[in-house]
């Protein structure tokens, strides 16, 4: 396969001339499974492992090759397995807090133009989840859109309902409603899909990510499982995987998130929550935590129904998280430890 049809532009190829070694090709990482990559070039798609120096310089388990991700390779013997010496700078990623208390973070994926936030419209639709999702997407710099799934299992009023709570905390991101069932809203992804662009699906277990794969593709691309009666999917996918659609677009499928922990900075994160940032100007103190100051023009904003107390307590939440997650960070750098260990 050509690697512009990977979605090789002359940013990529540029680093890459600086960058990759005497023998060395260049590739990108198709899949991961594990910490197993593939990478895929003209020669096809094949086993990679990373070198042992290449291991021995990384500082972070942020430094391991992830799906998305322009790489260094070479072929030691034969063109049916590679070695991945070097892994180009990254344009854009998504990544998350690792699961658990763990202050480390996972990446999920890397070079993606756009993400694609699934929420299905019956159980999985949360409002303090999507507002996650938006902002590992800001953090990576990342378009995000929102698919609300499974639209054949709700009322019209129901559905605009739901559109209308996401609209009525100021998030401006496109929505776009989906039924893998009857196939309404499906034409509006592929539309907005162009070619040698990358998209990621992520979301949670059983939102219809994989369905919508094979929608896309017009085959049983991605396998899936059965639906229980509450319209919930079963969890399929359990690998990072690029697939290229036929129209040229490249469309990244990732597993199900159970946690979405956040590692943005403060900064990054007022992005997301302008409304409340837009008041507090107004507060009588300038270092005003918007909890129980006097004169606090965010609680007053709660008091007068102006701002859902709902999106004040998540931006709390988040808050202390970031914050948490920067002085761990400072903490390590004081300290001269590595802030990650490699992840399987």
């Amino acid at each position: 396969m050509e690697l512009i049809a990977l979605g090789m532009d002359h940013w990529f190829a540029d680093h890459a001339k600086a960058l990759c070694g005497p023998g060395q090709r260049l590739a990108r990482v198709t899949a991961v499974d594990r910490g197993q990559c593939i990478v895929s070039n003209e020669v096809g798609g094949v086993p990679a492992k990373a070198t042992s120096a290449f291991m021995g310089a990384m500082q972070s388990a942020s430094d391991m090759p992830c799906v998305g991700d322009w790489v260094c390779v070479e072929y030691p013997e034969s063109e049916h397995a590679a070695t991945i010496h070097r892994v180009l700078p990254r344009k854009s990623f998504l990544r998350r807090k690792s699961a658990g208390k763990s202050r480390t973070f996972q990446m999920i994926a890397a070079n993606i133009d756009v993400a694609f936030i699934v929420q299905s419209c019956q159980y999985d639709f949360n409002l303090s989840r999507i507002e996650r999702y938006l902002l590992m997407a800001n953090e990576g710099q990342v378009e995000p859109v929102l698919l609300l799934t499974k639209t054949d299992l709700v009322s019209a009023d129901a559905l605009a309902q739901l559109m209308g709570s996401i609209r009525a905390l100021g998030i401006c991101t496109k929505i776009i409603a989906l039924s893998n069932v009857t196939g309404s809203g499906l034409d509006q992804v592929k539309e907005m899909m162009r070619c040698g662009k990358t998209y990621c699906l992520v979301g949670s277990s059983g939102v219809g990510k994989s369905t919508l794969i094979n929608r896309l593709t017009g085959q049983e691309t991605v396998k899936t499982g059965t639906v229980s009666h509450s319209g919930e999917g079963r969890h399929t996918t359990v690998r990072r995987h690029l697939i290229v659609l036929e129209q040229g677009a490249l469309l990244i499928d990732t597993p199900g998130m159970r946690e979405i922990g956040i590692v943005v900075a403060s900064e990054e994160m007022d992005d997301n929550f302008e409304d409340i940032v837009r008041l507090s100007p107004d507060c009588r103190f300038t270092n005003c935590g918007h909890t129980n100051e006097p004169g606090c023009a965010v609680l007053a904003a709660i008091t007068d129904g102006t701002l859902q107390r709902e999106r004040y307590r998540n931006y709390l939440k988040l808050k202390t998280e970031s914050a948490l997650h920067e002085r761990s960070s400072a903490d390590k750098r004081r300290k001269g430890k590595k802030s990650d260990v490699p992840q399987s």
